[in-house]
């Protein structure tokens, strides 16, 4: 009944990465909640429609006033025709379409006492402070969860209030992995011994359970109890001198238990308040920032507006309201003396009417993020003030401030950029193309950016977005371009769809190409000459790795970005100027797991996982392909070597020699198999290493990681239960021996007599649940693990494990949208300081955010010569009626333009000359074209303008990198 409630609840295909994320509880009390969102610009919608996507129960839109030209600029649910009408009655068809699942309803009066007690969490997004102060009193009086999120220009601002005793539930992320236990003794206290290479990494007062373990079996699923540290590897766990001896292994696992925070009004915690900062300096910066935003409401308060966009004379105004505001109180309630940070504050002011659509990204995701964490109990909240700001996206030092008059108002869709960038940078973003590869979730959120910016939207500009995957269910609760109607459509070209409803001057054109050495036909000079930058939303670190070498080679930027559950980075990797892009070792990508770990001594569910997946890829899909194989090369059974290549074409030859005619032979078959892999396997294996081995060292064999196995016997009353066909398990096991000949002359003759049909491989697909895939491994591996006692998997954790899932939730999706978009700003301004641009990560279960200046690219040095990754040597192209360059040419042009003495010459692979080999003298007198071809023996491409050669010098230090010499050839 329980798992059939939750089905009924959560539609799981649709909120499957997410689930991964929150866990079924925590969906299930998002489900349950019901919240309000006041205000309806920017940031308003930003908010809501994270809400909506996550799947919360019931969702009301506050907002009593009507649309205007300067909402445009942000708001992506409304346009030019919704002037004058209510912003939220506007918006309500367009949210309602992201998830059938979500109640919402909109309401433009008053927030009163009796309208907010109907709400479990509420925000303000567009709101005085008078009303922020009645309305959060309010909250705080009826229990009910408030915060405050307001953005200003390139500043933003957070406020949470969960009340007095607010109760969290599961404050974080990840599950605590279990230690592997290598003794346990008895006595008071007992001191348990981990058998972990880097130690156990609890602390004191940690509570921890304890399973798996033999011998000591009291403490096997026990009620949590505390540990004490004595050192690295041993804990003191407690009285156990009344407990059995220890035999050997077992699993310490940290228990994750509720804690309890405090939070203030926000009348209270206006002088004294609690900021989140990554830093001493960045607390003096966020505590000067939460100043101005007082003086922000004061000017509002007594002049009726905001400050004029870079009007000098009203952010001096304001700059003084903040001088003559009470001095804060630091945590210890006495008063900070602090100078005001006046510069600051006056930037502050000069860009504070502006309304930018990637810091209302930002903070909207984490806005949205904190009312999750208010309604489910899930995760780390705020505590209690958080200010974001990206100021250095302004013109750099040294440069002229704008002027007023080209910020004005302009009664356009971007009116709330031009405020902050003016008039011109406007007309410049209007230029510029842009190549975006991939249109998920994070490539979703930054079209939806590009169309706020109008990034491409005048007519030399534009914007090109491949991505060859179709829409899924499951993109629904985080990809917001997509609706139900978009299934089975192509992602890319439904995306541009939808953004050129949000802005219709935007130029977007969709491919369905993979971006690969297989489309550089495509995507190459002539493609690559004509953009900007690269903006990289792709799953995957080798998509990454080979997008910034194209990005490399072509001297392009690239912005990158990519998230994983709470957890997300962003990114720029600027020509010249910051090192580029680099991938992940191999074994920090993907856990490569020991065959015989795999085969013989499993100690965790990811391991029976990986061995269900390999039986699935050994049954079902590498036998066909050796048979097809075989069509085509009959002597290919020849040339096989190894005992597992012959077990796959027994167990293809089945489909060919003795195929199943019946439902009864199919069961007879997997009796076979099942009989083989949990059971006769096992006992095969405790012939040899028997559950009381000990080795030379005196150690039992089946200790520590190693888990004794124990064969499982099979029950035909299970099977009997469901499809009554054989009457005894006699009867099945005779009827199951007649499966698969044991030589390979069996082989020969029956594919001798065969007709030669090709095969069909199954490829394994975890997503389409009428084909069984997943079901396979699900059994296969939880049978494997209870022949080693692990704890078993169910589908979704066993899903997410062997399906590679990258766990998302759309608020990680947002923020990181917004910072590549915040990059973006630097990139087409033409910010030449390596100090303006930021690389990002950030946690939502923490809740952690850092912004670092990136690092600059490392220099190379060779005698007087100096460079980085980013440069190259050139050759440039003959001029009208000259002749191309000899191969001697080409070796005289570098040692007299860059006093290179050349010894080798490389094309990829291919050695076109070496000093030392006698075979290259006769090439230097050829031209350089020819000596490829000859080497090579192959033309070059049909419009290759370049060839790109690779070049070693004498005395050289081994670990130097040349510049890649860019022979022109036209």
């Amino acid at each position: 009944m329980k798992n059939l409630k939750t089905y009924l609840d959560i539609n799981e295909q649709q909120y499957s990465r997410q689930l991964y994320v929150l866990g079924t509880d925590a969906m299930r009390r998002l489900r349950e909640s019901s919240m309000l969102v006041s205000g309806l610009k920017g940031l308003g919608i930003e908010i809501a429609k994270n809400l909506t996507l996550t799947g919360v129960g019931r969702l009301t839109l506050h907002d009593p006033r009507p649309t205007c030209w300067m909402d445009l600029a942000s708001q992506f649910f409304l346009s030019e025709k919704d002037r004058g009408q209510n912003r939220a009655a506007a918006s309500l068809p367009h949210l309602a379409q992201l998830n059938r699942d979500v109640r919402i309803n909109t309401y433009d009066g008053p927030l009163t006492e009796t309208v907010l007690q109907g709400f479990q969490v509420v925000v303000l997004t567009d709101s005085t402070l008078e009303e922020q102060l009645q309305v959060g009193n309010l909250c705080h009086q009826l229990g009910v969860h408030f915060l405050v999120a307001s953005t200003q220009g390139l500043v933003g601002q957070l406020f949470c209030d969960f009340g007095e005793k607010f109760t969290i539930l599961d404050p974080s992320e990840a599950e605590p992995p279990g230690k592997s236990i290598q003794h346990i003794s008895q006595g008071s206290p007992g001191i348990l011994t981990v058998l972990e290479e880097n130690g156990h990494q609890f602390q004191d007062g940690d509570w921890v359970t304890f399973s798996d373990i033999e011998g000591m079996t009291e403490l096997n699923d026990c009620s949590p109890r505390p540990i004490r540290v004595r050192d690295k590897w041993t804990l003191e766990i407690g009285n156990t001198a009344d407990f059995s001896q220890y035999l050997r292994s077992g699993v310490i696992t940290k228990v994750k238990k509720p804690e309890t925070r405090s939070y203030e009004a926000l009348s209270l915690s206006l002088c004294q308040p609690r900021i989140m900062a990554a830093s001493q300096q960045g607390k003096q910066r966020a505590r000067c920032l939460h100043r101005a935003f007082q003086a922000l409401h004061k000017y509002q308060a007594q002049v009726g507006r905001l400050p004029r966009p870079w009007h000098l004379g009203d952010a001096n105004e304001l700059v003084v309201l903040a001088q003559d505001l009470e001095p804060l109180q630091g945590d210890d309630g006495k008063k900070l003396d602090e100078p005001l940070d006046e510069a600051l504050v006056r930037e502050f002011a000069m860009t504070s009417s502006g309304d930018l659509s990637p810091i209302n990204s930002v903070l909207g995701g984490l806005a949205a993020q904190e009312m999750l964490k208010a309604a489910s109990g899930k995760f780390m909240p705020l505590d209690q003030w958080l200010y974001f700001d990206a100021l250095e996206c302004l013109p750099e030092d040294g440069k002229p401030p704008l002027r007023s008059e080209v910020c004005a108002p302009r009664n356009c869709r971007y009116d709330g950029q031009i405020a902050v960038f003016g008039d011109d940078f406007q007309k410049k973003l209007g230029k510029q193309r842009y190549f975006l590869v991939g249109a998920g979730a994070i490539g979703c959120e930054l079209l939806k950016i590009f169309a706020m910016l109008g990034l491409g939207a005048e007519q030399d500009g534009g914007i090109t977005v491949t991505d060859m995957d179709t829409v899924e269910l499951s993109n629904l609760s985080r990809q917001f371009l997509f609706r139900s109607q978009d299934l089975n459509k192509s992602k890319s070209e439904a995306a541009a769809l939808a953004v050129r409803r949000m802005n219709p001057m935007l130029s977007v054109t969709p491919h369905t190409y993979e971006v690969g050495p297989d489309s550089e036909c495509i995507y190459g000079d002539d493609f690559f000459s004509k953009l900007d930058g690269v903006a990289a939303a792709v799953d995957s670190f080798h998509a990454r790795d080979y997008v910034s070498k194209r990005c490399v080679y072509y001297q392009k930027p690239m912005l990158e970005s990519g998230t994983q559950g709470t957890r997300g980075s962003a990114a720029i990797f600027v020509p010249s100027l910051t090192q580029p892009y680099s991938m992940p070792p191999e074994d920090d990508i993907k856990t490569v797991y020991p065959l015989c770990t795999l085969r013989h001594f499993p100690s965790t569910i990811e391991h029976t996982l990986q061995w269900a997946r390999n039986e699935f890829e050994g049954l079902f899909r590498l036998p066909a392909e050796m048979i097809n194989h075989y069509v085509q090369e009959p002597d290919f059974l020849e040339r096989m070597e190894g005992p597992q290549a012959l077990d796959y074409l027994k167990t293809a030859s089945t489909s060919f020699l003795t195929p199943p005619q019946c439902w009864q032979d199919c069961l007879a078959w997997a009796r076979g198999r099942w009989q083989h892999c949990f059971h006769d396997s096992i006992t095969e294996l405790l012939k040899y290493f028997p559950p009381d081995k000990v080795t030379e060292e005196g150690v039992l064999f089946w200790s520590g990681t190693k888990r004794c196995p124990q064969p499982l016997e099979f029950d035909l009353s299970r099977l009997q239960a469901h499809t009554p066909i054989f009457s005894n398990d006699r009867e099945l096991e005779q009827a199951s021996a007649k499966w698969g000949p044991t030589h390979l002359q069996e082989l020969h003759s029956g594919l001798e007599k065969w007709t030669g049909t090709s095969l069909e491989p199954q490829l394994f697909e975890k997503d389409d649940d009428s084909n069984f895939h997943m079901d396979f491994i699900v059994a296969a591996s939880n049978l494997r693990a209870e022949n080693y006692g692990i704890p078993p998997a169910d589908r979704s954790k066993s899903k997410k494990i062997v399906g590679d899932i990258i766990p998302a939730i759309a608020t990680t999706t947002a923020i990181v949208a917004g910072l590549v978009g915040l990059e973006l700003y630097k990139i087409v301004m033409g910010h030449q300081q390596l100090s303006s641009y930021r690389h990002s990560s950030l946690n939502l279960a923490e809740p952690y955010l850092c912004r670092l200046i990136p690092k600059a690219p490392c220099v190379q040095q060779y005698r007087d010569m100096r460079w980085t990754c980013w440069d190259r040597l050139t050759v440039p192209a003959p001029g009208p009626g000259q002749p191309e360059m000899t191969l001697k040419d080409l070796l005289a042009y570098l040692q007299e333009n860059y006093n290179l003495p050349v010894t080798r010459l490389l094309l990829d692979s291919h050695l076109l000359y070496s000093r030392r080999s006698s075979e290259s003298q006769p090439k230097l007198q050829l031209r350089v074209t020819e000596v490829v071809r000859q080497v090579t023996r192959k033309e070059p491409k049909l419009g290759q303008k370049e060839l790109v050669l690779t070049i070693n010098c004498e005395e050289e230090e081994e670990d130097t990198t040349f510049p890649p010499l860019h022979y022109r050839l036209c």
